[in-house]
């Protein structure tokens, strides 16, 4: 089945929808530096986006949706742009929540916020209580994420298991490992969009990535609206997935 969306009736085939995108939302501060504008403003524009991918993610059909907000490298940033990120993402979940909520979304944090500034972890897990029992869209958020660190923390929780003997070494295989990962329980990423024309994964879901399908647009990520993610969806339907075979 298809149906037309957006305002030039972008056509979507539902019965091909990926199960989880992915997305490097990259590009905010180059998008500030390009309108000599401030490097806030681009984030603060760059959240305008978030808005609207999500209700376009949640309007066709994907089950999981995952938003890298902030690695576990973006420490090395300046102390205002940190705060500046941290406080937009406050506002997002106080401004938002209630719409989350209403649209069955279901919040899910990938990282370590353990790190993160008391107020933050306040609203973070806010968001968590009153989206637990949504049974809609997952949306998580990669918040103090890296990828390496999250394999490390696997691999610590099973040698915790096998010597509480709660795992049988000879039994761990590629699938129960996903267990010990952060997107427990989840789909990996068919599609992974990245923006601002960089091509690299960054330390995001690498284990999670070894079959998805990537899709890298030269627009910084305020740019990069319900179209533009609409175009990447019909990109990943057009594709012949064969999962190493023929």
């Amino acid at each position: 089945m298809n149906i037309d969306i957006g305002k030039d009736n972008i056509k979507i085939d539902l019965s091909n929808i990926p199960n989880h995108v992915a997305i490097i939302m990259d590009g905010n501060g180059r998008w500030a530096n390009s309108r000599n504008l401030p490097r806030h403003l681009g984030h603060q524009e760059g959240m305008k986006r978030v808005v609207e991918i999500v209700e376009s993610a949640n309007k066709i059909g994907i089950k999981v949706l995952t938003l890298f907000a902030f690695s576990t490298e973006n420490w090395k940033r300046s102390k205002i742009e940190i705060d500046t990120l941290m406080n937009l993402l406050v506002v997002f979940i106080r401004k938002e929540i209630r719409r989350l909520s209403e649209n069955n979304i279901k919040i899910c944090i990938l990282g370590n916020i353990n790190s993160l500034p008391v107020n933050v972890i306040k609203e973070v897990n806010i968001a968590l209580e009153k989206t637990k029992n949504n049974d809609g869209m997952i949306l998580n958020i990669a918040l103090n994420y890296g990828s390496r660190i999250e394999i490390v923390e696997a691999v610590k929780k099973i040698i915790y298991d096998y010597d509480k003997g709660l795992i049988d070494l000879s039994q761990l295989n590629e699938e129960n490992f996903k267990e010990y990962l952060y997107t427990k329980n989840q789909p990996d990423p068919d599609l992974i969009i990245r923006t601002s024309g960089e091509k690299r994964l960054s330390n995001f879901l690498t284990y999670q990535a070894a079959y998805s399908e990537f899709y890298f647009s030269d627009k910084y990520w305020p740019d990069f609206d319900s179209e533009s993610f609409l175009d990447a969806i019909i990109d990943f339907q057009n594709r012949d997935r064969r999962f190493g075979g023929v």
